[in-house]
């Protein structure tokens, strides 16, 4: 379990965070996201869960059974409003620029599956990028990384 947490997570100055909470919040963060890229348009198709699923587990290391575990979570919650702010900020203060880049090539691989891209989509991607602290060219290499992934 701490080589996952390691590699979701990385390093921080140097020290590595190990800690059971550190993982699920990890997991927790890059579901929300990934779940929050797919109902951007308003809508969250099965073909969508799946490749979050497909996703987390592939691109991430989670188990499936903690995937189920976090999608049911998230499922309770309020779908009206999420605060991004509160997710990217963990996200930023945990994981490299690699890391980042790879959340947001995930991020476009769901917006792009079903080959139509909304404005809605497009402004959560770009305001996602924003709150990562990531360019614009970061971002669009991102978004041409996951067109070929797909």
């Amino acid at each position: 379990m701490f080589d996952l947490i390691k590699k979701i997570i990385g390093s921080i100055d140097g020290k590595v965070r190990t800690t059971e909470k550190d993982a699920l919040n990890a997991q927790m963060v890059l579901t929300v996201l990934l779940l929050e890229a797919a109902y951007a348009d308003g809508k969250c198709s099965e073909k969508e869960k799946e490749h979050i699923v497909a996703t987390l587990v592939t691109h991430f290391n989670i188990p499936r059974q903690e995937i189920d575990i976090l999608l049911a979570e998230k499922n309770k919650e309020d779908r009206e409003y999420v605060s991004l702010f509160r997710y990217t900020r963990f996200i930023n203060e945990n994981f490299s620029e690699k890391q980042k880049i790879d959340i947001m090539e995930s991020v476009w691989r769901i917006i792009l599956l079903d080959n139509h891209l909304e404005a809605h989509e497009d402004h959560f991607a770009h305001k996602l990028a924003n709150l990562l602290n990531l360019g614009h060219d970061q971002l669009i290499d991102a978004k041409l990384q996951a067109k070929k992934q797909l």
